[in-house]
């Protein structure tokens, strides 16, 4: 009769290895932005941030410091991007300026982001009439001309606060997120672990907060996206149409005075940084939201892993043939 075979234990170190620490969960729940598009879209979206924070360092001027013995002059050393037809510096305005689109645009996103998952998850997990009234509830929001209710709300006051702004933007910006977020939530609700803490006698607020949200948050992520671009373009709109002041600088408002003053299209540096500012701006969230579609889909994410994995060898993925490495490539490579 032959002896049990004893397995060895595990050492320390492989222990410690096959532990999760808070490094390694901080890099899972970052996956979504592991690609170089995703990173470029957070590295563009940074400056601009890093700019915001730090404008007055920034700016050479005051941005409505005028000097009417220097009006609409072109790009040079002492005004990198001209002035205006009051001799305002245009690159103090747009430095400026990015402090009131950046703060307008995260206010509006989290307020809409709060409500539509409040709203979608809810809506997702009950059933009966509580589910059918807050997806009418989304439904009677999502219809509404969010511009022209923007431009009733904004023109009743004569100087509106960033935060009313703000508010306006997100109470129109949040019905699309909650309709995402319930269907994914009705699809979730009869998963078998939801199942199991239902009939385990959890309470309704950890079953969504433990159970479904982790679930939800790539959703989350590209809703959260989608209305800041939505919430930026909105912004810049009012204030290019006049709705609101002109003493709240922003992107929007350097547009409007070139406009008004007839810029177009002699004097290019009052409106084209505005709007390539505008552009950037637009173009770094939707490379975010690349490494977010990536993360949610599946066929993208595996699609991705092995472009990335072909690429660290040597290949080409878009060859219609793939070339096979023998061993003599290795040895000459080496």
């Amino acid at each position: 009769m032959t002896a049990p075979v004893m397995t060895a234990p595990a050492s320390e170190a492989e222990a410690a290895k096959s532990k999760k620490t808070f490094w390694t969960q901080l890099s899972a729940s970052m996956a979504m932005f592991s690609n170089r598009k995703s990173a470029a879209g957070l590295i563009i979206l940074g400056v601009f941030i890093l700019v915001a924070i730090f404008a007055p360092l920034i700016a050479p001027y005051d941005p409505t410091e005028q000097n009417l013995d220097a009006t609409l002059q072109a790009p040079s050393f002492q005004h990198l991007l001209g002035t205006t037809h009051i001799g305002e510096d245009v690159f103090s305005q747009i430095v400026y300026g990015t402090r009131g689109v950046l703060v307008v645009g995260f206010l509006a996103t989290i307020m809409a982001t709060v409500v539509a998952v409040v709203v979608g998850v809810t809506a997702g997990y009950l059933r009966g009439w509580k589910s059918e009234s807050l997806s009418a509830l989304s439904n009677v929001f999502l219809v509404i001309p969010g511009l022209p209710l923007m431009i009733i709300i904004a023109s009743q006051f004569a100087d509106p606060p960033l935060w009313i702004i703000a508010a306006v933007l997100g109470l129109t910006g949040w019905a699309w997120g909650a309709r995402v977020l319930r269907a994914q939530t009705m699809s979730l609700r009869n998963r078998d672990f939801i199942q199991a803490a239902r009939a385990n006698g959890e309470p309704l607020h950890r079953i969504i907060l433990v159970e479904m949200l982790p679930n939800l948050m790539a959703l989350i992520a590209s809703s959260f996206v989608g209305t800041m671009t939505a919430a930026v373009l909105g912004l810049t709109t009012l204030a290019f149409i006049g709705v609101i002041p002109v003493s709240n600088l922003n992107w929007g408002t350097i547009l409007f005075w070139a406009q008004q003053n007839s810029a177009f299209p002699d004097y290019w540096w009052w409106y084209v940084p505005a709007g390539l500012c505008i552009a950037f701006v637009g173009v770094a969230l939707a490379l975010i939201n690349f490494g977010i579609d990536e993360y949610v889909n599946p066929r993208l994410r595996s699609a991705g892993e092995r472009a990335r994995a072909m690429k660290k060898k040597g290949l080409n993925v878009n060859d219609a043939v793939t070339a096979v490495r023998t061993a003599d490539d290795e040895e000459s490579q080496a």
